[in-house]
């Protein structure tokens, strides 16, 4: 399982190099050990990959549950994918993410839940305030640039366009926040989360 893992994870990296001049922008911000909760805005279908690969240790990935059929019900959970369903995301799903994260283990999330129409933020879901709370992982922004541009929601045609991660500030929420409980407070946290995502600017604007 994990050579499969390790495979993708290889493949997918020297790609991305080669085809969207890959690079990832504060490194060293990357909090590498323990429970991480790696939050991201949603440009593209490439994001999950685009921002796995950052890591040098393997991480997790949330997935629509609709892709886990024919080969990929097979190849997916090998890649760490954990199945979801967005129409109707249910608590199992919910407290199967929260289980990894209390193991010690990095889990990547998007807030806004789908890819992004224009480019633009979008707010975030409550759930991802719920894990963040009730697993007291580390949180760990990172922002995607040129995803959209390469790959945009609806489009069946990949550009070559240079793609960007950078690094944010790893986030610890307060004692109140991990005793958060009800959708306004988890929500709270989203948009603290989506908050801190916003704060992070491209190498050409600092």
């Amino acid at each position: 399982m994990k050579t499969t893992y390790w495979i993708g994870h290889t493949i997918f990296r020297a790609a991305a190099k080669a085809f969207f001049r890959y690079q990832v922008v504060g490194r060293e911000k990357l909090v590498q050990d323990g429970p991480i909760l790696i939050a991201s805005n949603h440009e593209s279908f490439l994001d999950p990959p685009l921002v796995g690969v950052a890591y040098n240790e393997s991480v997790y990935y949330l997935a629509r549950k609709t892709l886990f059929k024919g080969p990929t019900k097979w190849l997916y959970p090998r890649w760490n994918a954990i199945p979801v369903d967005q129409d109707a995301p249910d608590m199992s799903s919910l407290k199967k993410i929260i289980k990894i994260l209390r193991g010690g283990d990095q889990v990547v999330v998007f807030p806004e839940g789908a890819r992004t129409l224009d480019g633009k933020l979008q707010p975030g879901e409550a759930g991802v305030g719920l894990i963040a709370a009730k697993s007291n992982a580390v949180i760990q922004p990172v922002r995607i640039f040129g995803a959209y541009d390469a790959l945009p929601r609806g489009s069946g045609r990949l550009r070559f366009h240079p793609i960007t991660i950078v690094v944010g500030d790893p986030v610890s929420l307060t004692p109140e926040e991990r005793k958060a409980k009800g959708r306004e407070a988890y929500q709270a946290i989203s948009d603290r989360i989506m908050g801190e995502i916003a704060k992070i600017k491209h190498p050409s604007e600092s």
